[in-house]
């Protein structure tokens, strides 16, 4: 438990860097990462990499490659981004935040080097940038034995792309970012191609044709070796289980069986080759004792991703933020769960594909109630209600500005029609990262003041 004094400086700290540039506003440049990580006498090359791209399934992957590496008895530190509660999730040492005195001794290691490259640049470090360095120099500090560093967005200018990576990893790519990406898939993969790095391997999972020609293309031009889902490795075989589903997986050096994951959904199967493949290339394409990935994998969570939160009604957060996301959590929710009706809170963010998030959404949620999040960035809740009662129609659309107010009203009401129906209405709570995390934080007050038999699942 941190202290008052610890929370206070926490705190500070979170403050300090959310006073710096936002993550949604980028110049895309190497300059100042490269230069605040060479005054802090280059960290992160201390330790062995692995890093990770994509547009959807990069955090969930990223948590399966350190349960693995971890139960592997190795010292994991792992960089992702965004955090659904706590900025301090966004740097892992052993599968755990880092920890409050952690990140106050890590910060004071690091503040007078950004104000010393503030000072020499044209533009100061931004938020992201700043916490990157922090989850250098916490790896180095700590030490780990394998640092795990998730794309904040791209690849080729990403902060995180000053580490020199013994394995490159590119989940799907779809269009999410454009405005700083590009506006075609292939724009969109040549930028996240930059992470490949010479003489590595590159982990490729199953990618449009276009998509898989320039990341192929990539792996000429640097001498990387590719492994690719669907022919050096794949998921041969899912099935549905109580809490998550059974996987076997081919690996690149064996033949994996009866692995237990409790995640729903196909994308995870798919995630969980992807992850046992980047631990197979990294310890050198050998095969993982089966015990171990089947003890790894058991353990293995993903917070606010298809994530059941409360029971009695059911309630799920998920992250989508994009299409893509949405349309794997419909596919999801259509063959693995058994609702008779479900309401979907959704508050979405006014720079993403808000329509194409909605029109993914569509076929599942019988009821919408629109909400906004906390961010600056959150949907106008007006735009919003126009846009979606174009495509759900006016008598399934509903708009609470409040989202504390959109989910409690949301869960009362799937409560009272399944007492008067003997149904199982649920509740889904989506539209963005930030939605995903601010749901849970509400759902576990809720649930602390009406569920005294502690159904909630956190």
């Amino acid at each position: 438990m941190s202290s008052a004094e610890d929370l206070d400086k926490l705190i500070f700290i979170e403050k300090a860097l959310l006073a710096r540039w936002p993550e949604s506003k980028l110049e895309p440049t190497l300059e100042r990462i490269a230069l605040l990580a060479d005054a802090l006498g280059s960290p992160q090359l201390s330790y062995p990499t692995i890093h990770l791209t994509g547009t959807n399934g990069k955090t969930t992957t990223s948590r399966m490659v350190d349960a693995l590496l971890f139960e592997m008895g190795m010292r994991t530190g792992r960089f992702t981004s965004p955090h659904l509660e706590s900025f301090l999730e966004r740097i892992s040492i052993n599968k755990s935040p880092i920890s409050a005195a952690g990140m106050i001794a890590t910060y004071n290691d690091i503040a007078l080097h950004l104000d010393l490259v503030d000072e020499r640049s044209d533009n100061p470090i931004s938020f992201f940038e700043a916490i990157t360095a922090l989850a250098f120099v916490a790896f180095a500090e700590f030490p780990v034995d394998v640092g795990i560093f998730e794309v904040g967005m791209g690849g080729e200018w990403d902060a995180t792309n000053v580490i020199n990576s013994a394995v490159s990893v590119i989940t799907p790519i779809g269009f999410d970012h454009m405005q700083y990406l590009g506006n075609t898939l292939i724009e969109i993969a040549r930028t996240k191609s930059g992470i490949i790095k010479p003489q590595s391997v590159a982990i490729l999972a199953h990618q449009d044709v276009e998509v898989a020609k320039v990341l192929m293309q990539k792996c000429v031009e640097v001498d990387a070796l590719p492994m690719r889902e669907g022919i050096e490795f794949s998921l041969l075989r899912r099935d549905l289980a109580v809490g998550g589903q059974v996987l076997t997986i081919q690996g690149i050096a064996a033949t994996y069986e009866d692995i237990f994951l409790p995640l729903y959904g196909a994308h995870q199967g798919e995630n969980a080759a992807v992850a046992l493949a980047t631990v197979e290339a990294f310890a050198g394409s050998k095969e993982i004792d089966p015990d171990l990935v089947r003890t790894a994998f058991a353990q293995v969570d993903s917070p606010g991703r298809c994530e059941v939160i409360y029971r009695n009604p059911t309630v799920i957060a998920d992250a989508a933020h994009n299409p893509h996301g949405a349309a794997a959590l419909t596919l999801t929710i259509s063959n693995e769960f058994d609702f008779s009706t479900i309401i979907a809170v959704v508050a979405p963010m006014g720079d993403k594909d808000v329509i194409g998030i909605l029109e993914a959404l569509e076929p599942i949620a019988d009821r919408v109630v629109l909400s906004a999040n906390s961010s600056p960035r959150a949907m106008d809740i007006a735009e919003l209600e126009r846009l979606a009662k174009q495509i759900f129609g006016h008598d399934r659309v509903t708009a609470i500005p409040a989202l504390s107010d959109a989910i409690r009203k949301s869960i009362e009401q799937a409560k009272l029609d399944n007492d008067i129906k003997d149904g199982n209405c649920a509740v889904l709570i989506t539209g963005s990262v930030v939605t995903a995390g601010e749901g849970r934080a509400i759902v576990k007050k809720y649930g602390s003041h009406v569920n005294t038999s502690n159904e909630m699942r956190d």
